[in-house]
């Protein structure tokens, strides 16, 4: 059966975040306008630094628990990456959707709305009530593809 452009596209992040350097999650994120994917991110360190893998996980050593502090962690998020990745290369994500395959966290949302992003796909819910508040003061569609069909 062939599927339909959400599914499609979702189907897409879950092989892009099998690039994920992360220990404890892994997220794929793509941005698509008019059906083409302009940018493409998972969550891992930034280019050229040394990976988790290698220096262990911060945020475990930390006993940081999930959805909180995400500001103490060595990698970028996959919606921040795809965000940079469209920057760095001249692309505009005015009026676009963001893919992901877990729900935005706060500082991606934030990155989300300045960015001019109109709707959000998502699989899996992730708790965050601060990304949950700012995204009820916008008109950007959030979209679960597994409860809103």
């Amino acid at each position: 059966m062939r599927p339909d452009w959400d599914l499609y596209f979702l189907e897409i992040t879950n092989v892009v975040k099998k690039r994920s350097t992360c220990l404890r999650r892994q997220v794929g994120a793509l941005i698509v306008k008019d059906n083409h994917i302009l940018a493409t991110g998972y969550n891992g360190v930034p280019s050229k630094i040394t990976h988790c893998s290698e220096t262990g996980c911060l945020r475990e050593q930390l006993n940081v628990p999930s959805g909180e502090r995400h500001e103490l962690c060595r990698g970028l998020h996959a919606e921040q990456n795809a965000i940079i990745q469209a920057a760095h290369h001249g692309t505009s994500i005015k009026d676009s959707t963001l893919y992901t395959n877990t729900k935005p966290c706060s500082i991606c949302t934030k990155m989300i709305v300045n960015a001019g992003i109109k709707r959000i796909v998502y699989e899996e819910y992730y708790k965050d009530k601060l990304a949950d508040d700012i995204l009820n003061e916008t008109d950007i569609i959030l979209f679960n593809i597994n409860s809103d069909k």
